[in-house]
């Protein structure tokens, strides 16, 4: 890992225990509009629907929560173009577009198998490839960990798509940068989602957190001279881009 302007780092991330949680992450790009505008009425039966089905995903023993988020702001400022530009030009990077989030935590990572053989998460998953232009669907642990991610309440969510030419820095750089978000925006909880082996590895990192209010993190990230000088130049010097879009509660 390549560190740069270390004198700009406020602390580092106060960490806890991984969950020992498994994961299962649905994404799908459904509008061809910008987030920010109001959704067609094929998204808004798509997460109708899936609300439906994540309900009865709840109920099964195996599964610790079911969540859908509605996408509305792509954070384009935090990419990095120039590298995501190469990515899909030389590998085939799909960049990240996604309106629509369901995550599904599940006890522990040997579950995700047992799930999705199960009725209600095929149905999960047929909803979401008929409703979406495009979709992705990786089975994920959580290597890093700065606390749970309260989805029973209303709130900004992250979904930080990372793409990194060398994917064995991504861990190592988020944790490094993670302190800059605990100091400037208050952020006290965060989970990491690494595909499992075998998984799709469009993204070598997934991360997920939540803050109350959308200005406990937008002004920050495009006010603050230090988000650019050592959040993203980390993360340039070590050829990695963040893909970063925020969400609410469908």
């Amino acid at each position: 890992m390549r560190i740069v302007n270390e004198h700009l780092n406020p602390s580092q991330a106060a960490l806890v225990a991984p969950s020992g949680t498994g994961y299962l992450l649905l994404a799908a790009e459904v509008d061809r509009r910008p987030m920010f505008l109001p959704g067609s009425r094929a998204k808004t039966r798509l997460i109708r629907e899936a609300k439906t089905v994540t309900a009865e995903l709840e109920r099964l023993p195996e599964v610790v929560r079911a969540t859908v988020f509605r996408g509305f702001a792509h954070l384009v400022f935090g990419e990095n173009h120039r590298l995501l530009r190469r990515a899909v030009a030389a590998d085939g990077l799909r960049p990240a577009r996604y309106d629509v989030v369901i995550l599904v935590e599940v006890t522990t990572p040997a579950m995700i198998d047992t799930l999705r053989t199960h009725a209600h998460y095929r149905r999960l998953t047929h909803l979401v490839e008929a409703g979406a232009r495009r979709t992705f669907e990786v089975a994920a642990a959580n290597p890093r960990n700065m606390g749970d991610v309260d989805a029973t309440r209303q709130g900004v969510f992250l979904f930080n798509f990372f793409y990194g030419q060398e994917e064995k820095e991504l861990v190592p750089v988020w944790e490094y940068t993670a302190g800059w978000w605990a100091v400037n925006t208050g952020l006290d909880n965060s989970r990491v989602l690494q595909p499992l082996p075998g998984e799709p590895r469009d993204y070598g990192i997934i991360n997920h957190c939540r803050w109350d209010r959308l200005r406990d993190v937008a002004p920050k990230m495009i006010f603050r001279p230090s988000f650019r000088r050592f959040v993203l130049a980390n993360f340039a010097a070590n050829d990695i881009s963040a893909q970063p879009a925020l969400y609410r509660l469908a």
